[in-house]
């Protein structure tokens, strides 16, 4: 077996490969409720091999959304909804993630793909629109069309947001999930504290790093003794904001190993969110962020960004780079991309276990009779 498929243990959670779906926005939630549309967007990736599926960034407070239409956590009665998600994927042998999250001043932005909803659409959608609230009141971008001006948060403000993040973390274990991520990356509210970029507050929570890493270990240790001992707790952020005036990769370096101490157990490595950063995107672009954050560390990561080819990710897992690698664009281009890059990496019959039963079969069966993949004649 190719070591991408290799089992790895993270507490007593053993998932039984090394891909896991990253986090992706659907935009498709009313008042912030999951529905039949988000199963059938994560259901398929269980169905389709992936070692660990994580939800969407939700939201763990009604402002906290980035749009009107994303998912949150912040009511008993939108527990069930993704407890339904939860079994089914636990039915096809994956673990199930939940990110939480808070878009801080980048909330209530327009959805990608109807940004000017018409008045008479707004109903049906459950449009809203309010203030965001942000470390500082510093609009995200004063050019790029969508952003608000922040409301400063009151240190109220930062107690309410950690009792709504830990109150939503109650709920994720209600819902069942085998693994919280709390999402500190690109740009949104736990970043922008990090970040001097958005940060220019002069209080305990801004300043210098210290100050400004506050938030983010003290909320992790508390979400760390909300969440069961059992169960692994991952951090995502962006390793460098890629901007001159920004968070660096050796800020990072200081904040993971802090993190370790708290009891995260693996940081997901991508970057970038603020208005300015420079970068090109291509294929792997951000795994030099999870290859020095490893080593420096210790700490396990997940690889992401890019990461498209079965050949790709084996050499990430082969070479030490990460822990696991995490497939967004390239897992809604081919909801089974793990099952096929067991069969593309292996090449044996044992490879179609990956599949579940009810399609297993019927796809050796054609693989045979073609004479393809694990049954190409050389």
């Amino acid at each position: 077996m190719s070591q991408l498929f290799s089992p790895i243990t993270f507490r007593e959670l053993t998932l039984k490969n090394r891909i896991t779906v990253a986090p992706m926005c659907q935009y498709s939630a009313r008042h912030g409720f999951a529905n039949d549309w988000h199963f059938a967007h994560l259901a398929r990736f269980g169905i389709g091999g992936f070692g660990l599926v994580t939800t969407e960034a939700t939201a763990v407070s009604p402002e906290g959304r980035i749009s009107y239409a994303d998912t949150g956590l912040w009511s008993d009665e939108q527990i069930e909804p993704f407890r339904r998600i939860v079994d089914f994927l636990h039915s096809q042998g994956a673990a199930a993630g939940i990110q939480l999250a808070h878009a801080g001043r980048k909330a209530s932005t327009p959805v990608p793909f109807r940004p000017n909803p018409a008045d008479e659409e707004k109903a049906a959608i459950a449009f809203e629109d309010w203030q965001p609230i942000a470390p500082s009141a510093v609009i995200h971008s004063p050019t790029a069309p969508g952003f608000k001006e922040p409301r400063e948060m009151t240190t109220d403000d930062i107690k309410r947001f950690k009792n709504s993040f830990v109150e939503a973390v109650f709920r994720s274990e209600k819902a069942g999930f085998d693994v919280v991520e709390i999402h500190a990356a690109h740009g949104y509210l736990l970043d922008q504290f990090l970040s001097p970029l958005a940060n220019k507050r002069q209080d305990d929570y801004g300043g210098n790093r210290d100050n400004r890493m506050r938030l983010l270990l003290e909320l992790t240790e508390e979400v760390r003794a909300a969440w069961p001992q059992a169960k692994p707790l991952f951090v995502r952020i962006s390793a460098s904001d890629n901007h001159p005036d920004g968070w660096t990769i050796d800020d990072s370096i200081v904040l993971v190993g802090k993190l370790k101490a708290l009891g995260v157990d693996a940081v997901h490595c991508s970057s970038g969110g603020f208005d300015g950063a420079a970068f090109t995107p291509k294929a792997l672009y951000q795994l030099h962020f999870s290859t020095a954050i490893r080593k420096k560390t210790g700490i396990p990561t997940i690889a992401v960004g890019l990461i498209t080819k079965p050949s790709e990710a084996q050499s990430i897992i082969e070479n030490g780079d990460a822990d696991l690698v995490a497939i967004a664009r390239a897992a809604l281009d081919d909801p089974n991309w793990a099952v096929h890059a067991r069969l593309a990496l292996e090449r044996s019959e044992d490879a179609y276990a990956s599949w579940p039963l009810q399609a297993g079969y019927a796809v050796k069966n054609q693989d045979r009779a073609l004479k393809q993949r694990a049954f190409e004649q050389t």
